[in-house]
């Protein structure tokens, strides 16, 4: 119970320190990933020169990988445009892939057989890519359904408690494992964007900042207590009932996840069809409420080069959009997104809120253009409130 209560603060704070690091501190998601990169490589590094379990060192551990796994997958979709759907496809196979090779060279993948050096690269490998796999699904279900955080908490905290009722009923027990740890993943982040989000996105207000503290300061205080009295050692564990189980019984609950994984399907397919917007929490951070003063454009202080530049852009998709060529008009608003992106160091110091206005209008835009269902009209408007900006 340690484990999975300290995994799912990890997971927490992972979400919200990366939000606060890339969003509101204003660093960018790209150096905020680079700096996590080296940041891994460090702490990794520390964890595989140790021969033992050390309560600081490992949940340190999985705390860098948790925010590291999460700009990757954020990099993908605001940087490259790869759809949610595409890069939950990706890591899923990749994930399938290490547990192929994993299992193939070692005949377990069981975490109670970590003993090699080997074994534990696979381990990370894994962990890692769970948590990548994690946010893209977790954001590809907020963008399907448009749930609010505190309702998109519901899904995955319903479908780990039905893992561990077939895991109580005799399911295979690594599988389980493996299951309940993807999930945590989602759960972890949704408690999170609930927790920091305004409650005009759904959340509860306390912001990214605050958030993080709490859960660092949870952390770090359920470190020491491990630390000290080694309650989530194998040694120290309390014996509860023990869970025994057949192959037959083991395949019968193969049976149990899958119906239990189509109900879910169905569910997400019904919410997918019911009118609504993007989710705040699928995107990268939670709306703020910015208005000009009198007389202020939202571009008078930018270079002129760079604003015509987007006006460019965004004629280029509104036509597409007008002639009904939607791929082209995702292919193209994805310039609009990458030049923006790329810009941010650049203009926001010259001009922060007019910056912040033209950023709300084209997550609008992308909002829109990028919908599973795509409606015209609101493409248009989107579209066509962004170039009127643009060209005051």
């Amino acid at each position: 119970m340690w484990f999975w209560v300290i995994k799912i603060l990890c997971t927490t704070v992972g979400e919200s320190f990366a939000d606060w690091i890339n969003m509101t501190l204003g660093v960018g998601l790209e150096l905020t990933s680079v700096l996590f990169t080296v940041i891994l490589a460090g702490v990794l590094t520390w964890q595989l020169t140790l021969r033992r379990y050390v309560p600081f060192v490992y949940w340190l551990t999985v705390v860098v990988v948790s925010v590291a796994g999460t700009l990757y997958t954020d990099i993908l979709t605001d940087d490259l445009g790869v759809p949610l759907a595409a890069s939950t496809t990706v890591f899923a196979l990749i994930l399938g892939v290490v547990f192929a090779i994993w299992w193939y060279s070692q005949r377990t993948l069981s975490i109670h057989s970590i003993t090699t050096r080997r074994r534990e690269l696979f381990y990370w490998l894994a962990i890692l890519t769970t948590f990548a796999l994690g946010t893209a699904s977790g954001d590809w279900i907020l963008e399907l359904t448009g749930w609010s955080p505190g309702i998109s908490v519901l899904l995955p905290a319903g479908l780990i408690i039905a893992v561990v009722i077939g895991w109580r009923l005799g399911a295979n027990a690594v599988l389980s494992f493996w299951l309940a740890y993807i999930l945590t993943r989602p759960l972890g982040a949704n408690l999170g964007d609930w927790l920091g989000f305004p409650a005009s996105d759904g959340g509860l207000g306390l912001g990214v900042g605050l958030t993080s503290i709490i859960f660092l300061t949870a952390i770090l205080a359920t470190v020491i207590y491990l630390s000290v009295t080694r309650a989530d050692t194998v040694e120290n564990r309390r014996e509860g009932a023990r869970i025994t189980t057949t192959p037959q019984r083991e395949r019968v609950m193969i049976g149990y996840f899958l119906g239990v994984a189509a109900i879910a399907a169905g569910l997400l397919v019904w919410a997918a069809a019911q009118p609504h917007s993007t989710a705040a929490a699928s995107e990268e951070g939670p709306a703020t409420a910015v208005t000009l003063a009198p007389g202020q454009t939202a571009t008078q202080n930018f270079p002129a080069s760079n604003i015509t530049a987007y006006e460019v852009i965004v004629q280029d998709t509104l036509a597409r959009v007008q002639a009904g060529d939607q791929a082209g008009a995702v292919a193209r608003v994805a310039d609009l997104e990458k030049a923006w992106d790329a810009d941010q160091p650049t203009l926001e110091p010259l001009d922060g809120t007019g910056w912040s206005v033209i950023d709300g209008q084209i997550d609008a835009v992308l909002t829109s253009v990028r919908a599973t269902s795509p409606d015209p009209a609101a493409q248009t408007t989107a579209l066509s409130t962004l170039l009127a900006t643009l060209t005051p």
